[in-house]
């Protein structure tokens, strides 16, 4: 199974159709945006085309592919209007005999993480800078980094998972990092 996971696209028109261009190509079985959807926050620049209407149109169509955590900056309101849920506060998917936590990361992070078994992956955004490193018994937190409003000098991009290999790209399909389980 191949699966695309996103962060932080904070309502860009303009980034999430670069992002659902690269998710044609792709042609993942899920999608899976791990928070901050529509809403830039008070704290971020507003990203390129911010236009959270057009976002919502943008991802509709592939309502029944997508898995959504709650990000800090998704609200009730937006479950109003979006066709997928988008407010749980953490997910899980089963990879291999590991436990792959998925999250915003503003509350389950590595500064306070939940009980992780040995080898269990805690994969967030929220931070806005990509991440692969090892923490606690064995762990690792991943982290795809943000589609509109990157920090710290890195690329809006995405990552993806498929067949025990996760790979960090860019919006344009660059790989710049891989991770091997």
């Amino acid at each position: 199974m191949k699966l695309l996971i996103a962060s932080d696209l904070h309502g860009s028109a303009y980034y999430t159709q670069m992002l659902l261009a690269r998710e044609a190509q792709e042609a993942p079985e899920k999608l899976i945006l791990l928070g901050d959807v529509l809403y830039h926050g008070p704290r971020n620049d507003l990203p390129r085309d911010y236009a959270p209407k057009q976002v919502i149109a943008q991802l509709g169509p592939l309502a029944g592919k997508i898995l959504c955590v709650r990000g800090n900056c998704d609200c009730e309101v937006d479950q109003m209007v979006l066709p997928f849920p988008v407010l749980a506060d953490y997910g899980w998917l089963y990879l291999d005999g590991r436990t792959v936590y998925l999250t915003h990361g503003h509350v389950i992070n590595k500064a306070h993480p939940l009980a992780f078994a040995k080898g269990d992956i805690l994969l967030h955004g929220h931070t806005h800078v990509p991440a692969w490193e090892p923490f606690g018994e064995e762990n690792l937190y991943l982290n795809p980094g943000s589609v509109s409003i990157p920090k710290n000098g890195s690329a809006r991009g995405y990552l993806t998972l498929e067949d025990g290999v996760f790979q960090w790209k860019t919006l344009s399909g660059d790989v710049y990092h891989t991770l091997t389980l």
